[in-house]
């Protein structure tokens, strides 16, 4: 364990007084903002609330309930290390049981006190004379925190694609991550836009319910066998009663899924030959399930495997080879009252537009247009995410954000499972503020010097990254952000990301402390130590 620093306070400084609603606030009730709960419970730190924008938790598992959701990952990792779920029905568990495990968590831990729902965030603001943050909700509310915890996630807001006439569309119009269940599909004609990892599930459902099925492709995905199957009673009795069993079995598949998605894509450059063996492996697949050469020439991508995310189901291509479903891959030229016309002149009539075309990333500027997140010294995220490259400590913290902490930002995610990156994030954030609070601190930071020496280590790793490949050139991937770095994933392996939040030097940080209730005129608060820059 990294040593504590050794703290005063400077001449004229004073220890908080406590002036705010809550010791803190946790934006988000998904996986990040309930780990965050749990590990702020653990830490004894309770006074907290957790401001969830919609009727109840899960986030992403909540708004998205379309057919035949489900984990792309085995459920033996898509779940926490410290709460793991001896009773998955399945490998890979489907929407209503992650909503499940969810709910457990909100009840094994307690935090059904700390919720409040339908509670929509629309401003974080930082005031600099008393130490605390402000928190604008949607209904004219302001409350206070001495610290904040953004566990958005990364996925922000559903995406609508900007195509012309859209609005002039009489048809029934669904969002993916707002399914109407109660609309009958039956003999509908249906068109999908969009072909990620959303359609993969989704596809083979409407190819079964409607008359017809257009879906429209902008760029092939890589899809491989999934390996999905009942989990035996018998199997679950012994993960529940032998939990070092299922704990054995997790390590495994975990270190699969991280050659499978991380090593190919961070590594992928430096072994590049290694890299075709998936890419044969799923043009072996999509030979089996499609005999069509036109329409496997179609499905297959042109861009090489792991330049984006690949996704798995063992009933995507066949949907293809029905006679009810085309596969467009014209580009849309705009949508009309009553269907999409192509650029080739052709209009295909429907009934139904389903949107499946993904989220706005957390990473970019346009949430925090909308939603602004102001720091210290006149600093806008939005600003900052439009005009400088990314750069956040350990992908938790940034230096012109006091008090302020990230469940998921830039460089964050190691990428073989999303509670590794959340169970990181607890660490650091309940370190730093345990530190801050048994020291007295009224702010803390991480110091300039610590951020740009883990950016440069960082990014020296995401530049050798398949990414930046020839192979990778028309994937388009959300891995790269608007300034050409690998800022959505973390490029190295989930225990180098570990094992960095484990030995978390506390000198990295800039505590300072002053009167928690300064008025208009009152000097700023002093700084204390800067943080030297440690080893990372």
């Amino acid at each position: 364990m990294a040593r504590e620093p050794k703290l005063k306070k400077l001449p004229g400084g004073a220890p908080a007084t406590g002036d705010h609603d809550h010791l803190a606030v946790i934006i988000g009730a998904g996986f990040g903002g309930l780990g965050m709960g749990i590990a702020l419970k653990q830490a004894g730190l309770d006074d907290f609330v957790i401001f969830e924008r919609s009727d109840g938790v899960g986030g992403t598992w909540y708004s998205n309930t379309y057919p035949d959701v489900a984990v792309d990952v085995p459920g033996i990792v898509y779940q926490f290390s410290f709460a793991k779920n001896p009773d998955w029905s399945r490998t890979f568990p489907k929407g209503a049981e992650v909503r499940a495990y969810i709910e457990s968590l909100v009840a094994d831990y307690d935090l059904d006190r700390h919720l409040r729902l339908r509670h929509d965030v629309v401003l974080r603001e930082w005031d600099e004379r008393a130490q605390h943050w402000r928190i604008g909700l949607a209904d004219g509310r302001t409350v206070t925190a001495k610290y904040v915890i953004s566990a958005v996630g990364a996925f922000v807001e559903p995406r609508v694609p900007d195509i012309p006439g859209l609005a002039d569309f009489g048809g029934k119009v669904i969002q993916t991550q707002a399914w109407d269940h109660d609309y009958d599909l039956a003999g509908k004609r249906v068109a999908v836009i969009g072909t990620g990892a959303t359609s993969v599930q989704l596809v083979p459902e409407l190819a079964d319910r409607a008359g017809h099925l257009d879906v429209y492709q902008r760029r092939a995905i890589w899809v491989f066998a999934k390996p999905d199957f009942a989990i035996p009673a018998p199997v679950r009795t012994a993960f529940r009663y032998a939990p070092v069993l299922q704990s054995a079995i997790r390590g495994v598949v975990a270190a699969a899924v991280e050659v499978g998605l991380v090593g190919i894509t961070v590594y992928g450059k430096q072994i590049a030959p290694l890299t075709l063996i998936p890419n044969w492996a799923c043009r072996a697949f999509l030979f089996t399930q499609v005999r069509d050469r036109e329409l496997r020439r179609k499905l297959t991508p042109t861009y090489g495997f792991g330049c984006k995310r690949p996704s798995v189901s063992n009933r995507y291509y066949k949907a293809y080879t029905k006679d009810s479903v085309d596969l467009v891959t014209e580009p849309i030229d705009r949508a009309t009252a009553t269907g999409i016309r192509t650029a080739d002149g052709t209009e295909r009539p429907i009934d139904v537009l389903v949107l499946a075309t993904g989220f706005e990333m957390s990473q970019s500027p346009e949430p925090y247009r909308r939603r602004p997140v102001r720091g210290r010294d006149g600093f806008d995220l939005a600003e900052f995410y439009d005009q400088h490259r990314a750069k956040a400590y350990e992908g938790v913290c940034m230096p012109d954000l006091p008090n302020h902490f990230l469940v998921f930002g830039p460089f964050a995610w190691s990428g073989s499972s999303w509670h590794v990156m959340v169970e990181n994030a607890m660490r650091i954030t309940t370190r730093v503020i345990t530190a801050a609070e048994k020291q007295g601190a009224t702010s803390v930071s991480v110091s300039p010097a610590a951020n740009d020496r883990f950016f440069d280590f960082i990014s020296a790793k995401g530049s050798q990254t398949l990414m930046h490949g020839k192979a990778c050139v028309d994937a388009n991937s959300y891995y790269i952000d608007k300034h050409g770095d690998f800022g959505f994933l973390r490029p190295t392996t989930a225990y180098q990301s570990t094992k960095a939040s484990k030995q978390l030097p506390l000198d990295d940080f800039d505590f300072r402390f002053g009167a928690g209730s300064a008025r208009l005129g009152d000097a700023d608060p002093g700084m204390v130590r800067p943080g030297r820059a440690g080893s990372s």
